[in-house]
């Protein structure tokens, strides 16, 4: 996990940033839409719809917005129909990418995420090549000044998580997807709010580079995250605590 705390740091931000444009909320309605489309609108019923609209009140999606997804899921409202997609590729310096799209154009989304990754020095992999150095896991991020530190891990131990960390500004919590909600449910209930709460892709070793390096796949992985049919991009980049984007 070394370095992994720094990246949830970084993307909390830029998340902060996406939120106050609405584009974070807009990912979360296409990920209601299709899980309750392909699940069903009970979320007691349905454990994918139930995890990310778990993930959407932790970003602090409203209720009305995340309601309004369900309908479409369910055909109740005018729906797109998207096709989940996932790319593998190398950005600059060798680092693995794992991308991961919805998207109602294949064609569209596969051409913009090639002319992204020319752009910023990447390219594409072949299938399996990059996927088999990631595992899935669901990630909770915490501020350290904002929550005793021995009181969270405490509770979360107790919660069953498979890690948990401090590294600077940030406490990471590691759990198995399949507990990802209940390890919420059980930590909220206990007064600890979350800085933000994914299912991401969890490298198993990592790729350091100097500041450069580091900082231009950052840029690429921007780059990725800012189109709309991008949902997620995990790498196996590890960003030291020290770094500082330019």
């Amino acid at each position: 996990m070394s370095g992994h705390s720094k990246w949830s740091s970084i993307k909390h931000k830029k998340n902060a940033t996406d939120a106050k444009r609405g584009k974070v909320f807009t990912k979360f309605a296409k990920e209601i839409t299709v899980a309750a489309r392909i699940g069903g609108g009970d979320e007691e019923m349905n454990p994918r719809l139930r995890t990310v609209v778990a993930r959407a009140k932790a970003a602090n999606m409203s209720r009305e917005s995340i309601e309004r997804a369900i309908k479409k899921g369910l055909g109740n409202l005018e729906e797109s129909n998207y096709v989940e997609l996932s790319y593998e590729a190398y950005a600059p310096g060798g680092v693995g990418l794992m991308i991961e799209a919805l998207t109602d154009n294949k064609n569209r989304t596969a051409a913009d995420i090639r002319a992204v990754l020319s752009r910023g020095g990447g390219q594409l992999a072949s299938n399996g090549s990059v996927s088999y150095m990631f595992d899935r896991k669901g990630i909770i991020v915490y501020e350290s000044a904002s929550v005793n530190s021995n009181a969270l891990f405490e509770t979360a131990l107790e919660a069953g998580v498979e890690d948990i960390a401090e590294e600077g500004e940030v406490i990471e919590v590691i759990v198995n997807p399949e507990e990802f909600v209940n390890v919420i449910e059980s930590l909220q209930s206990s007064g600890f709010e979350q800085l933000s709460a994914e299912l991401s892709l969890v490298p198993e070793n990592t790729i350091t580079l100097d500041d450069e390096g580091t900082a231009k796949v950052l840029r690429l992985i921007e780059l990725l995250e800012d189109s709309d049919d991008i949902q997620s991009v995990a790498s196996n980049l590890d960003i030291p605590d020290n770094f500082e984007i330019p």
